[in-house]
């Protein structure tokens, strides 16, 4: 069952507020886009198939990911498990429709996390940057999908994922850019937001 969280509400509340003060083109934007929602609800899957989730979502549609990630879940019997991924064969990975180089992540994934090299655990009490550390040494996970996870299952609200094309185009949409933003300005312009760039970016892509 999904469960509220109050403090969590009235936090984003406040949070929106204080992006339409810093920066007042985003004011229509949190007015009439979907709301935030980082961290309101539980997640219905675990830390290890949301991982395994923005792995397959790398530069691909999110229809073309939705559909892979349901063809590896019916592979694995109605539930992706680290159990159940490792009795995987390669071939059978790459039978749902995965690259040969996401085959690869996704074995060495499951191996760490079977291993208790990665202890999904403990990231509930670690910084993002411990989270990050953790992650991108292994084969095929970089900073995005890192991001991604610290954002839509652990709901950390100050993660700035600049590299996310629809971030920068949403950011351009919002301030009327005639020339698209490089990451690396971006970055720079995300400083102000300090403590909340996950919001920002929440509306960057509402808005792409």
């Amino acid at each position: 069952m999904r469960v509220l969280n109050d403090s969590r509400k009235n936090e984003l509340k406040s949070i929106n507020r204080k992006i339409a003060k810093i920066d007042p083109v985003f004011a229509p934007a949190i007015k009439n886009l979907a709301p935030c929602t980082f961290g309101l609800e539980k997640p219905k899957v675990s830390q290890y198939q949301s991982l395994i989730r923005a792995v397959i979502a790398q530069q691909v549609s999110t229809s073309a990911a939705r559909t892979i990630s349901g063809r590896l879940q019916e592979k694995c019997g109605g539930s992706i498990t680290a159990a159940k991924v490792g009795a995987l064969s390669l071939k059978e990975l790459q039978s749902v429709g995965l690259t040969g180089a996401k085959v690869r992540t996704i074995s060495e994934l499951t191996s760490a996390s079977l291993s208790g090299e990665i202890n999904f655990r403990k990231f509930t009490h670690m910084s993002d940057e411990e989270i990050i550390k953790d992650l991108v040494p292994l084969f095929g996970i970089g900073q995005w999908t890192v991001e991604m996870f610290l954002i839509f299952h652990l709901g950390r609200l100050d993660v700035w994922p600049v590299d996310d094309l629809a971030v920068r185009r949403g950011w351009d949409n919002l301030h009327g850019n005639s020339e698209p933003i490089k990451p690396k300005a971006l970055h720079l312009l995300g400083d102000q937001f300090s403590g909340m760039r996950s919001v920002v970016a929440w509306y960057c892509w509402r808005a792409s």
